[in-house]
């Protein structure tokens, strides 16, 4: 509401952000406004007698009228300002304490990288596949071409439940799966190719909890199975997985090695992401650090699929995304991404955390 003149209503936003203040702000502008030696108010009631004396009577009422409402507003606000005061008092708060930071969470580092890795292989046509935890030693073991006697099939290896067996197959002990590898096999006896699959999982082993290995732990896997698929296309993926992963200009180097469902199969190496291949202890010297095996998926595994081996060719590689987010953010022992220290996980959960 407009008091009649210019110079009083420039005061009036002042009067409508009381409700707004703290106490602090709010003693200030009462000082400011309504005190006695150099309140605005206060001043402008000082100027009636420089008026004439027409305009006396209507200024000096506006002004008392003006500072009649800024007045009722402070004691609004402060009865306010003095309620919220007794309510934090009784809930036993210390209003004057500082805040405390909220935590937000965020995905875990392993989880950032398995996503990473699916979103490469997502961006040249692979599928994502996934497959039950709990397998036979047909699907696990023997359909991907490892002889009966393996010593992967041990118990010192691998972790058997005690189950009775699975009814109609080969062998139906029941296991905790030791790769992604299973998924394979049930991916090809599913689809007829062209198949091109990209298995995110977790697997189990019987291994020691030390710095390098786990007995849970997550692994991804790829397969692509056509017609004239060659090796060449192999290393063409993974060159271009590597150098989309970690940088353009990452080096890489594959090496023969021997699995029991490729042929032939090789290791892949990148160049050491610590030192850049001049050599350090993280990759004893050598300049380079496995980071997958792969290989020519073999024409036995593709018979056990009902899938001709003759017409049909495929490629398989698997990888540890424990053993990549190590090499991603630094990390000297696995075991701090398996630990759930919340002090280290906000630190290298984050967008643009590092260890």
């Amino acid at each position: 509401m407009s008091t009649g003149y210019s110079d009083l209503d420039a005061l009036l936003p002042r009067l409508e952000a009381v409700p707004t203040l703290g106490s602090e702000a709010l003693e200030a502008e009462a000082v400011a406004l309504l005190g006695r030696k150099s309140g605005v108010l206060t001043a402008a009631l000082k100027r009636l007698a420089t008026l004439p004396i027409e305009e006396r009577k209507p200024f000096g009422a506006a002004v008392n009228q003006l500072k009649a409402r800024f007045e009722t507003a402070f004691t609004d606000r402060r009865e306010i300002l003095e309620a919220e005061r007794r309510r934090g008092e009784a809930a036993g708060l210390d209003l004057t304490m500082p805040g405390r930071a909220r935590w937000v969470g965020a995905a875990h580092p392993v989880t950032q990288v398995v996503d990473e890795i699916v979103e490469i292989f997502r961006g040249i046509g692979f599928a994502v596949a996934v497959g039950p935890e709990v397998e036979t030693d047909w699907y696990n073991f023997l359909a991907l071409n490892f002889p009966p006697d393996h010593p992967a099939m041990d118990m010192h290896d691998t972790l058997y439940l005690d189950a009775p067996p699975v009814e109609g197959e080969p062998d139906g002990r029941l296991l905790l799966r030791t790769h992604t590898s299973p998924v394979q096999i049930r991916t090809m006896l599913e689809s007829p190719p062209p198949v091109r699959v990209v298995i995110p999982g977790m697997v189990y082993r019987n291994d020691a909890f030390d710095a390098s290995h786990s007995p849970a732990f997550s692994q991804i896997e790829g397969l692509a199975v056509d017609e004239g698929i060659s090796f060449v296309d192999l290393k063409a993926t993974l060159i271009h997985f590597a150098r989309t992963f970690f940088s353009p200009t990452t080096k890489t180097r594959f090496r023969p090695s021997f699995f029991p469902f490729t042929e032939p199969s090789a290791e892949m190496d990148v160049e050491c992401q610590l030192c850049h291949g001049s050599g350090c202890p993280a990759c004893k010297g050598t300049g380079w650090m496995e980071i997958l095996g792969c290989g020519m998926v073999h024409p036995t595994v593709l018979e056990n699929c009902k899938l001709d081996a003759e017409r049909y060719t495929g490629w398989a590689f698997g990888m540890g995304p424990h053993r990549i987010a190590m090499l991603r953010y630094r990390l000297p022992d696995i075991r701090l991404l398996l630990e759930g220290d919340m002090r280290f996980l906000d630190q290298v959960g984050r967008p643009g955390g590092a260890g």
